[in-house]
């Protein structure tokens, strides 16, 4: 024979590229996917399985994905895949919201003005449906791409006809119950827009705004200030930071147990909250002021309440006289302790009007224009208003103070504008009729599972403060409110036949036929209005909120497709960003209550925002933004998958190509494991386990209990949805094994003989390794995984009935592991698990010996580690080839040592170097191969046995 003994040693052999080429071949999986149609093979093989149903919240259709909806969905994956993987019946039904304002806006800025101006609301519409179906098209390969699973040929979509009559159908429900009414009232109003909006559909940001102080004149003096001496007018002097809202004045609000007080200045007798005093006259600049006193020379004071009735001359509309009222919302951390109130344009300011019988006025048009009521100020924006309302507010000697603060404002979500406050006629779900508000918080604290669990606190916080739900809106491209008016006399004409045959009609023919169809053609004949008689009645122009639109997928979808589909109400999960808790987990929720009195989803899960790795929010003037199909085409799908599973997802993650760099490193760490276990496994079959455990050594026994441990911490991290968990459990499990066990027995793979005991044992343990990650990592890794599939060993890819792929082959158990771990396993290898301390001394000791040229490679070492008395008895328990082995050492001694420190000395090993292991052994112990150690020989003799 050669003195090359390397063609006579097992060198790893397998098909599986070290170079995973991803954006190459994954697009090829794809492919091979959806040939196969791998989507419905994993419903059919767990048909009998327990169902689990996350619904999908659906992305809107007007542009290609982004970084935000690639992280959300590969989320979605990993619970829907996880729980397929462990056998459960997962049915994923995409979808996609595909009606609201900013595809109207679209298509309107493609069409232009011109265009604009002449074409009908039916035209309009099909163009807005055909945008949406573009995106819908564009984004569901921008899904795929990523390698998620679902059912893409036949997703929800709003625009759908059965998915607008499910609109319908709650709205009869909440309207018949009386939870829906038509209301005026004030309500975020986009100027920009042109339409209401929800408090779903607001975002804040700062803007700076002018604070001013202004008089108003009471028609009176308070008789408990004149008695003290106070003489001349008497003024309420009140703070606002939105003087166009001054025409609208109709009461002034204080808090209703504080301590008022009259401060002259000036000439001026100025009532305000005692509290704020030196804070006004420093903002004011006075430097010269004093209270009105009493006899005791003490401030005289008067609490809200006491001064409620006093009525004043309002400062902008003269003909109007104001009220002193008192409210809860008025607070003394900034202003007088006065507030100006305008019922028409604000929330607060409604509600304590509505309290106390105050008058509402309406000054400003659709337009964010004053009206004649306006006085002087018609004509101008509320913008506009602003500065000409100051400056005559100066002018009449009525403005005491102005600076500029800077605040947080509401802006609409869409045009990213500022809007206004405005009072309206609207249709709006009442948050307290039929209980609707307390049903919604015992569902959100009692009946569903918030992940993470502090969320049921920032929802249930909303709920309990949101105001009466605003659900209509001033547009085209929608499901209209399915009621009718009469022409006669402006009734509502809306019952449970005209509801009925609205939701035939949408089911039949799409909600655009609100638009082409006479309500005489699909109405029940004889329909006519409760209060005239009249029986001409015209269909409401508005749309609904697309809050309400996605918020009812739990009857347009969930049930309507429950049977055809498998889906179930409620569904098991709602997974979306954290803004959907004032969205749609919350629109979801109240129309789920409200129709049926229970919540649509058993549990919910958010996810954060991706930021850039400063923290940064993405956006285009940063150009910062990460495309999800740029980085699939560099890094592949796998690589943002394994990032994803990296992070906290219930906070803000950051994203980059740095970030991804590093992660690619992950990433090929996983793939050379299962390289390593793929080529060391190519001769193993299934007739070479190993089953006896006993047969089995020491250091492969507590392999497979740390094989079975990782085993219950992923599943364990997968049940709980922390998918980073599972993360880290993995990365951290083939770092160690790849450096123990990987590394240790490498000699006993490569040179002993191909079919020794020795050997099987360790390829026993291999298999049972590769079985468990290729499993386990098959919701994370779907590319990677479904590649180790098909390079399995040879005879294992021939196994009859073996699956197409992994994410076919079901979930690992402990208990299909070959050998059978015993009950008493881990006690069994408690003592492997000291001497695993012991060796992170050793190798530190034989670093050092390198770097110091004591020796070359760690074979030539020979150790004496010194312990305690203890430690060295349980090292006495094991035969010396255990810590050579496990050491990677030629011999190894244990000496018994005074302390609790754990030393190792590091010498060179006598003996001669076997030139086929490397071993440091005796040679010509075979007699057949003088040349090679005795181990060697025999697998020698073995080979070239098997040769003959």
């Amino acid at each position: 024979m050669s003195n090359s003994y390397k063609d006579t040693m097992n060198l790893p052999e397998t098909d599986f590229p070290m170079r995973g080429n991803l954006p190459a071949r994954e697009p090829e999986r794809l492919a091979q996917w959806q040939e196969m149609d791998i989507y419905r093979h994993v419903l059919e093989k767990n048909a009998d399985g327990k169902p689990f149903v996350l619904h999908d919240g659906p992305p809107y259709a007007n542009g290609p994905i982004h970084i935000g909806h690639a992280f959300n969905k590969i989320l979605k994956d990993f619970v829907v895949k996880s729980h397929a993987q462990r056998g459960y019946f997962t049915p994923y039904i995409p979808g996609w919201d595909c009606h609201g304002q900013p595809i109207e806006h679209m298509v309107e800025v493609t069409l232009g003005p011109e265009k604009m101006a002449e074409i009908s609301q039916v035209e309009l519409r099909q163009r807005c449906r055909e945008w949406a179906e573009k995106y819908v098209d564009i984004q569901r390969n921008g899904f795929k791409r990523l390698g998620v699973n679902a059912d893409w040929e036949h997703p929800y979509l709003t625009f759908i006809p059965n998915y607008e009559a499910g609109n319908v159908e709650i709205f009869k429900d909440l309207y018949l119950k009386g939870s829906v009414y038509r209301g005026r009232k004030p309500i975020h109003w986009c100027t920009h827009c042109h339409t209401a909006l929800a408090e779903a559909e607001i975002e804040y940001g700062d803007e700076v705004s002018p604070s001013i102080y202004v008089k108003f004149k009471l028609d009176a003096m308070p008789g408990v200030f004149e008695a003290s001496g106070a003489e001349g007018a008497a003024y309420l002097l009140i703070w606002t930071t939105t003087p166009w809202t001054l025409p609208a004045n109709t009461a002034v609000s204080l808090a209703p147990d504080a301590d008022y007080v009259m401060v002259t200045v000036g000439g001026d007798n100025l009532i305000m909250a005692k509290e704020l005093v030196e804070t006004v006259a420093e903002v004011a600049g006075w430097e010269d002021y004093d209270f009105v006193r009493g006899a005791d020379g003490e401030p005289v004071t008067l609490t809200g309440k006491q001064l409620f009735g006093l009525t004043y001359t309002a400062p902008v509309r003269r003909d109007i006289k104001g009220t002193v009222i008192y409210g809860d919302h008025v607070t003394l951390d900034t202003g007088t302790g006065a507030v100006h109130t305008a019922p028409g344009h604000g929330q607060d300011d409604y509600l304590v009007a509505l309290e106390f019988d105050i008058p509402m006025l309406m000054p400003v048009d659709d337009n964010g224009v004053f009206t004649g009521e306006a006085g002087q100020f018609a004509g101008l924006s509320t913008d506009e208003a602003n500065p000409v309302i100051i400056d005559w507010l100066r002018e009449q000697g009525t403005l005491v103070a102005e600076k500029k603060i800077n605040h947080s404002y509401p802006h609409c979500w869409r045009c990213h504008e500022p809007v206004i406050f405005r009072a309206t006629d609207q249709w709006f779900v009442s948050m307290d009729k039929n209980a609707l508000r307390e049903d919604a918080l015992r569902a959100i604290n009692s009946e569903v599972e918030w992940i993470p669990a502090w969320a049921k606190n920032r929802i249930g916080a909303m709920v309990a403060d949101r105001p009466d739900w605003c659900i209509s809106r001033q547009r085209s491209w929608g499901v209209p409110i399915p009621v009718f008016k009469c022409a006669k006399c402006g009734n509502t004409v809306a019952t449970a036949e005209t509801f009925d045959a609205v939701i035939e009609l949408f089911n039949t023919k799409g909600a655009d036929a609100w638009f082409t169809e006479a309500p005489s053609d699909y109405l029940p004949r004889g329909t006519k209005c409760e209060v005239c008689g009249g029986t001409e009645l015209i269909p409401e122009k508005d749309i609904l909120d697309v809050w309400w639109e996605s918020g009812v997928s739990h009857t347009s979808v969930c049930r309507h497709r429950a049977e055809a589909d498998g889906l179930t109400f409620p569904a098991d999960m709602y997974l979306e960003g954290s803004d959907q808790h004032r969205g749609w987990f919350q629109s979801s929720l109240l129309t789920s209550i409200g129709a049926y009195g229970v919540p649509p989803y058993r549990s919910v899960m958010h996810c954060g925002f991706t930021v850039d790795e400063e923290g940064r929010k993405m956006s285009k003037s940063l150009g910062n933004g990460i495309d999800p199909e740029e980085m699939c085409n560099k890094f592949g799908a796998d690589v943002l998958r394994l990032w994803v599973s990296s992070c906290d997802y219930s906070q803000d993650v950051s994203i980059s190509e740095n970030i991804l760099k590093q992660v690619s490193d992950a990433y090929r760490r996983f793939r050379n494991t299962f390289r390593f276990l793929l080529g060391n496994l190519s001769d193993f079959t299934p007739d070479d386990f190993v089953g006896d455990w006993d047969a089995l050594e020491p250091l492969d026994q507590w392999a497979m209990v740390r094989l079975s441990q990782l085993l219950a911490d992923v599943e364990a991290a997968y049940e709980s949805y922390r998918f980073n968990s599972v993360y880290r459990a993995l990365y951290d499990y083939v770092n160690d094994i790849s450096a123990v066990y990987m590394d240790v027995t490498k000699d006993r793979l490569y040179a002993e003989a191909p079919a020794s005991p020795r050997r099987r044992a360790v390829q026993t343990v291999l298999m049972n390794i590769l079985e468990v990650l290729v499993r386990v990592m098959a919701p994370i890794l779907s590319f990677t995984t479904d590649e180790v599939w098909e390079c399995y060993p040879p005879a294992f890819r021939d196994i009859e009935g073996r699956e197409a792929s992994v994410q076919l082959a079901g979930w690992p158990t402990a208990r299909d592991f070959v050998p059978a771990l015993p009950a008493d396993a881990g006690a069994q290898v408690a003592t492997m698990e000291e001497m695993m301390a012991v060796r992170e001394v050793v190798t530190k000791a034989l670093e050092e010996a390198r770097n110091e040229k004591i020796i070359g490679k760690s074979q030539e070492a020979s150790l004496t580690v010194t312990a305690p008395a203890a430690l060295v008895a349980t090292a006495g328990s094991f035969d010396p080839s255990v810590f050579e082995e496990l050491f990677i050492v030629a011999k190894v001694q244990f000496v018994e040592g005074d302390g609790d420190e754990i030393t190792a000395a590091v010498a060179v090993a006598e003996g001669e170097k076997c030139p086929r292991c490397w071993n440091i052994r005796e040679l010509g112990g075979n007699p057949d191969h003088p040349d090679v150690c005795e181990r060697c020989g025999d697998a020698l003799d073995a080979i070239e046995g098997g040769a003959e």
